[in-house]
């Protein structure tokens, strides 16, 4: 298949990509598109042979309902049965903006959309992109991350590219996303509204406007349940060579874990911010990916920095953790699924991996 590709200015002369866009999904077709928090990758929502197309260019599992993006807070009324008190409020706050809200499905939502739930997850992006292309599309747009399931989600365009060219029709290139986090979904169905998925759109300021908001217990690693968000139940963001997550008191033996990984022999990639950085071994086999002075900016530079690891190819990856307050729970989340919960602690003085298991050989001395 060929993919075409559009490079968009802001100017009138989008006009004519947004045109061609639209009607390559008005005929069933996928195309790539920036919103403000990563690249969405586009079909018809009510079309179940479009939006299958979808799982096919990214090898997803069908059980992984998608979001559903529209360009209007009207356009929600023909997507759900009823919108709550809580929805209504989320919606009046923090809509267009990085933020997605699950509520009760209308019939016209194929299954296939909502991995077979009662639910939907419903977003407006404020991403003025993202809305002229659904907007010339004319129809609500599924759209998950545009990369292949499992990998770091896209943040721009060149890494859309290399994972979906031939895969998809088209690709809309609208520069660098500005979040760099999928946006916040929460659960509006249940008694009280539940982040299923954190992002730029933090606890804090859901419990500001709504009081009390819960925590999915599934953000914490338990696998045994049923997704009704995408992203919570398989491993995820993830390069391909092994990451470990260092977090709590851990955090500072970082440096002495890079000096055990040299002398093992092993090149490392490290993923910090730039304090931790100084001191860290100087040695050309420490292959570092670091954030910038804040968390917002790690957040928004994330998953390039692990895409980055696939081009540098170390052994091993070891990450900083953050603290999880505001955006830092996010990240965290993000930064426990690339790493499969292979989390580092501290316990009585004595390095651990979570879940009882067999730390590796280089961290034992």
């Amino acid at each position: 298949m060929e993919t075409k590709y559009w490079k968009l200015t802001g100017g009138p002369e989008d006009a004519a990509a947004y045109a061609e866009a639209g009607a390559l999904v008005r005929a069933g077709q996928v195309v790539a598109f920036p919103t403000e928090t990563v690249y969405g990758l586009g079909a018809n929502a009510l079309n179940s042979q479009a939006v299958a197309k979808i799982f096919a260019a990214k090898g997803r599992p069908q059980d992984n309902p998608l979001i559903v993006h529209i360009a209007r807070k009207e356009d929600i009324a023909a997507l759900t049965t009823g919108l709550n008190a809580n929805a209504r409020k989320i919606m009046e706050h923090f809509m267009p903006g990085p933020l997605t809200i699950i509520v009760p499905k209308a019939e016209i939502i194929p299954d296939v959309t909502s991995a077979g739930l009662d639910t939907v997850g419903v977003r407006f992006p404020i991403n003025k992109y993202a809305q002229d292309f659904i907007l010339a599309c004319g129809c609500p747009i599924a759209a998950p991350s545009a990369n292949i399931s499992g990998r770091p989600s896209p943040t721009n365009a060149q890494d859309v590219l290399e994972d979906m060219q031939g895969k998809v029709a088209g690709v809309l290139d609208g520069g660098s996303c500005g979040v760099g986090l999928e946006s916040t979904v929460v659960d509006t169905t249940s008694p009280v509204p539940t982040i299923c998925r954190p992002g730029g759109v933090t606890y804090e300021m859901l419990t500001e406007v709504l009081g009390a908001v819960e925590i999915d217990p599934a953000l914490l690693g338990d696998k045994d349940f049923k997704p009704i968000a995408p992203g919570m139940k398989y491993r995820h963001y993830a390069p391909k060579e092994p990451v470990y997550l260092l977090e709590g008191e851990a955090i500072e033996l970082l440096p002495m874990l890079v000096s055990r990984a040299l002398s093992a022999g092993l090149t490392v990639g490290v993923l910090c911010d730039s304090g931790m950085r100084e001191r860290l071994p100087k040695d050309e086999r420490v292959l570092l990916s670091c954030g910038g002075a804040s968390r917002q900016a790690l957040a928004a530079d994330l998953f390039y920095l692990l895409r980055d690891f696939d081009r540098t190819k170390p052994d091993v990856i070891l990450a900083q953790g953050v603290s999880e307050d505001g955006i830092g729970l996010a990240i965290m989340n993000r930064l426990r699924k690339a790493a499969g919960y292979q989390i580092i602690t501290l316990e009585n003085g004595v390095l651990t991996l979570k879940g009882d298991k067999q730390l590796p050989a280089f961290m034992i001395q």
